[in-house]
């Protein structure tokens, strides 16, 4: 019998400085069997980042032809794909290619800046990629927040971002690698 996805439920504040957005938002993430708790806390941080209206979760792990993340357009075009970890060169033309905006977020200490010394070249002609990285600390840190009925209050201001969970603040400053 196949393992069933863990519903969490999360209550999302988000006040973001930097784009004048300010909302709630009440999300239900599914994470699937083999995803982990880190991973999952980056899918949601991501979407604080990222943050609009017309933000969504997609199918993610499940489908190749989908990114983690994207905005639509009231007509169904995509403006924003989001693709979490180190994605292949085919994965991230294709995002580019189907939106107006690229954005991988990768996380973690050891793989990751290996992965992009590797791929760096070959995406250069991307005009509309952003390339993103979360210090493992920080990642490892929400990872060991994350509870089934979550509740973030999430502050960005001048590229830093304050999260308030369990009564306590995470702060995070991605970095940008393009």
């Amino acid at each position: 019998m196949a393992l069933k996805s863990t519903v969490y439920k999360v209550q999302l504040n988000v006040a973001d400085m930097d784009r004048d957005y300010y909302a709630d938002h009440v999300l239900t993430m599914a994470c699937h069997p083999s995803e982990t708790e880190e991973r999952l806390m980056v899918r949601l941080l991501t979407f604080a980042l990222f943050a609009s209206d017309d933000m969504q979760f997609t199918r993610g792990l499940s489908s190749e032809d989908e990114p983690d993340l994207w905005q639509k357009d009231l007509t169904g075009e995509v403006k924003h794909w989001i693709i979490l970890g180190m994605p292949d060169e085919t994965r991230i033309r294709k995002g580019c290619n189907r939106a107006e905006r690229c954005t991988v977020v990768t996380y973690g200490d050891r793989a990751p800046p290996i992965w992009w010394e590797k791929l760096r070249t070959s995406v250069q002609r991307f005009e509309n990629l952003t390339v993103l990285h979360l210090p493992e600390a920080v990642t490892m840190d929400l990872a060991s927040s994350a509870s089934r009925g979550l509740d973030w209050q999430v502050t960005i201001q001048d590229g830093t971002t304050w999260i308030s969970v369990d009564g306590r603040q995470i702060e995070v400053r991605p970095s940008q690698w393009r």
